[in-house]
């Protein structure tokens, strides 16, 4: 269910945001290892689904947007355009180029964890639907979404420790993703892995540093994401047992964007839309007489505030991308 405060009009001013970048090539900046001179082509060429929006992981998300806004809003006005946006990108022969793209030789670490994470995100939100054309998509999506999971499930074996960053790295985000679409699709293998990985890197933590957050240029928070993934395996009491030893207090204040031309400073507005969302996760999970429920929905609050007001669509370096954090957060998708 979408919360309360989120409508028609404010759907529509995500999903334009989307819309006005997924087909926008350039400015452009790709995570691209060359092979050879007949590697050097146009984005458009090299992966040819999700080309736009800046980066490819900020493309994928951009077309997770449209299509949870289209079921959520299926008769918005907007619905009718952003359909035959991602019609226009998903088709048989494009995603098989992006196949062959992500399974080429020296690549075998891109857009690991976090633009595959959204892939996969955007492939549950396909097949959660019973809307004949998403259903037509979430087909035409499929060998890719299997060569994102075949890529993870080699990996995350042969990852000793996590990654506890606030950016695209972040191992506990890209987990709590990629849980929810396992348990969406039922692959139960896939979940099984996923969920003893969470249980190996988090579950002895304690005491997470939360004064040391945020880093300058953080659109994640390392310790909240990690309490956002493991309240998706414990039951309540005893994730309370568990969230109380890893965070005892948490006190934080929204973060402010001193430079919204400047693309990496622009991330903190995005910090405050997902330890709102995080913030949200852990709340569903505490116990229902739990002290701290209170506390930590009000911060959720403040955060959500600051996070929706930076989002301007006359800043690229933030329009690209900000609308699928607000949507992620506003829908309460992390809660399903």
């Amino acid at each position: 269910m979408a919360d309360s405060d989120f409508d028609q009009t404010q759907a529509a001013r995500f999903a334009h945001l989307a819309l006005d970048c997924i087909h926008k090539e350039y400015p452009n900046k790709i995570a691209h290892a060359m092979n050879s001179d007949a590697d050097v082509k146009p984005p458009r060429e090299l992966t040819p689904a999700f080309y736009g929006c800046f980066d490819w992981h900020s493309s994928v998300h951009g077309h997770w947007l449209l299509v949870r806004s289209i079921r959520l809003f299926p008769q918005a006005l907007f619905a009718a355009e952003a359909r035959q946006a991602v019609a226009q990108s998903l088709t048989d022969a494009h995603i098989a180029q992006e196949v062959k793209y992500l399974n080429e030789t020296g690549r075998n670490t891109f857009e690991r964890p976090y633009g595959l994470a959204w892939l996969l995100q955007l492939a549950a939100e396909l097949h959660e639907s019973d809307d004949p054309q998403l259903q037509k998509w979430a087909a035409t999506l499929y060998p890719l979404e299997l060569a994102a999971v075949a890529r993870i499930s080699a990996w995350l074996p042969k990852l000793a420790w996590p990654i506890r960053v606030g950016e695209h790295n972040n191992t506990a985000f890209g987990l709590g993703l990629m849980l929810d679409y396992a348990r969406i699709t039922g692959n139960t293998d896939f979940e099984r892995l996923l969920e003893s990985r969470v249980r190996d890197y988090y579950l002895k933590d304690t005491n997470c540093p939360l004064a040391y957050e945020p880093s300058g240029e953080d659109f994640l928070s390392p310790c909240l994401a990690e309490a956002d993934v493991v309240r998706r395996i414990l039951p309540p009491a005893e994730f309370a047992r568990w969230f109380n030893a890893f965070l005892p207090r948490v006190d934080l204040e929204p973060t402010h964007v001193t430079d919204f031309t400047d693309g990496k400073l622009y991330h903190l507005a995005g910090l405050n839309l997902s330890r709102a969302w995080m913030l949200e996760g852990i709340v569903s999970k505490l116990p229902a007489d739990d002290p701290r429920r209170g506390q930590l929905t009000a911060l959720a609050g403040r955060l959500r505030q600051a996070g929706l007001e930076s989002i301007r669509a006359e800043h690229y370096e933030g329009g690209h991308w900000l609308g699928s954090f607000a949507l992620y957060l506003v829908s309460r998708r992390g809660l399903q």
